[in-house]
């Protein structure tokens, strides 16, 4: 029992982040509409366009762990967004509690000894939330990254 509460506690480190590098929320704090929307020369999305699609896809991955009636979104029209930018502060806003909310809601899945982290989501194809969680971190991480070299490269000094 005490190896799986470890092993839960890990999942949780990995998806909140902040071991290897700086925790989410500190990456994501303070962006403006105006960083989010620029476009960098030679980079085909933005920091709004990355944040609309980190938002989507540990929605649609929290979606799957959850939903017994899950659906298949549409790859790659529905998990990249058109829109360069955020119609406004409170649009950004939005997305970036909405990945704090759900980014909790897989924490508390994963926490809950009532899931057990190595059996296959029946609606699957052989996923478990083990996966799923790390699945999450993972993409989360990558997606993290990009946004941190963006903020660079738009001049953003404290990145």
């Amino acid at each position: 029992m005490e190896k799986e509460k470890q092993l839960r506690d890990h999942l949780e480190k990995l998806m909140r982040m902040g071991q290897a590098f700086r925790p989410a929320d500190e990456l994501l704090q303070d962006i403006s509409v105006q960083e989010a929307g620029k476009r960098v020369p030679g980079l085909p999305y933005t920091i709004w366009q990355l944040l609309e699609h980190l938002r989507f896809a540990q929605h649609d991955i929290l979606d799957f762990c959850r939903n017994p009636n899950y659906q298949t979104p549409d790859w790659p029209d529905d998990y990249w967004p058109a829109a360069e930018a955020p119609t406004d502060q409170a649009a950004l806003d939005q997305t970036l509690q909405t990945i704090n909310r759900d980014l909790e809601a897989m924490v508390q899945l994963v926490q809950d000894n009532e899931n057990d982290l190595f059996a296959p989501i029946p609606h699957g194809s052989g996923q478990t939330l083990l996966r799923e969680a790390m699945l999450v971190a993972e993409h989360n991480a990558y997606h993290l990254g990009q946004i941190v070299v963006l903020r660079r490269f738009i001049g953003n000094a404290a990145f």
